[in-house]
């Protein structure tokens, strides 16, 4: 991997280092974001990995007009500020308009731009200029390679901490597909690469009114993922999938979520002692 490192707060993306970014899809209510960021928090520590928390104060791409966005900005920042100084870990959360940015920028540690809006040009330049981190998910309708100009855009407005992710292709009807090529792609732009592994395995409208999912393969595609390189893996995660109010048939049930990163830590060692023994030789 040749990455350019960074840290937020006190996680590290890239410089060799498995970081975790998960959460709930959407902000549900301050109890269960609060009870969410502990659960989580704690689970990835007790491993020994790095761990941003994230949520999300709108989606506002969903398949229905009747599907349930989120509590709305000024809630969901409030919300978002009251778990880093209650859990003391940093935040990640979605934007969808520059109008946004300035705002959420004042909260979240790390903005994401949602793989649909990965080439408006206004809304990476405004984020870039924030001042904070900047996720970019790659449009499930573009190759690893196109996903070049995305990460050029927010260096060319001075953004040094930037990440690209990897959340799978349109491929046929409802469905997606990982090509694990775009890892070591991606490597090559020189930044953080992240598998977004619970958003891959999406079924897109899938429900009709609203998207379906396989959570049965988090696992295995998260490892292979991870043998593959990534520097950081984000997956949403809920103590009850069943009952999410967005995006519950893709979720990872909390229950499982510890017994997976012990794996991945595992995996990603064995990766980095692999690659060391490569360049040794």
């Amino acid at each position: 991997m040749n990455n350019r490192s960074f840290s937020v707060g006190s996680a590290t993306f890239g410089d060799g280092r498995l970081t975790i970014i998960a959460g709930p899809c959407v902000i549900e209510s301050e109890e269960h974001a609060l009870m969410m960021a502990r659960e989580c928090t704690a689970r990835a520590r007790n491993v020994g990995l790095d761990f941003v928390f994230k949520t999300s104060f709108d989606k506002a791409n969903r398949s229905s007009i009747k599907s349930f966005r989120g509590l709305g900005i000024e809630a969901g920042l409030e919300i978002l500020e009251n778990i880093k100084k209650e859990v003391g870990v940093p935040v990640l959360t979605d934007i969808h308009d520059v109008a946004q940015v300035e705002r959420t920028a004042e909260v979240a540690d790390v903005l994401q731009i949602p793989a649909f809006l990965c080439r408006q040009t206004d809304l990476i330049l405004a984020a870039a200029q924030s001042g904070r981190a900047v996720n970019i998910k790659k449009g499930q309708f573009l190759a690893p390679a196109d996903a070049r100009n995305i990460v050029e855009k927010a260096q060319a407005a001075g953004c040094e901490r930037v990440m690209i992710t990897e959340r799978g292709v349109s491929f046929g009807y409802n469905n997606l597909v990982v090509d694990m090529r775009s890892f070591p792609i991606m490597s090559e732009f020189g930044v953080p690469v992240v598998f977004d592994v619970t958003h891959s395995l999406q079924l897109p409208g899938g429900l009709g009114h609203a998207t379906g999912g396989l959570s049965q393969y988090i696992e295995p595609l998260a490892r292979g993922g991870v043998a593959c390189g990534v520097d950081a893996v984000f997956m949403e995660i809920h103590e009850a999938p069943e009952r999410a109010p967005s995006d519950g048939p893709n979720m990872l049930p909390l229950e499982r979520m510890e017994a997976l990163l012990e794996s991945l830590r595992d995996i990603h060692a064995l990766a980095q002692r692999s690659r060391t023994l490569k360049i040794e030789n």
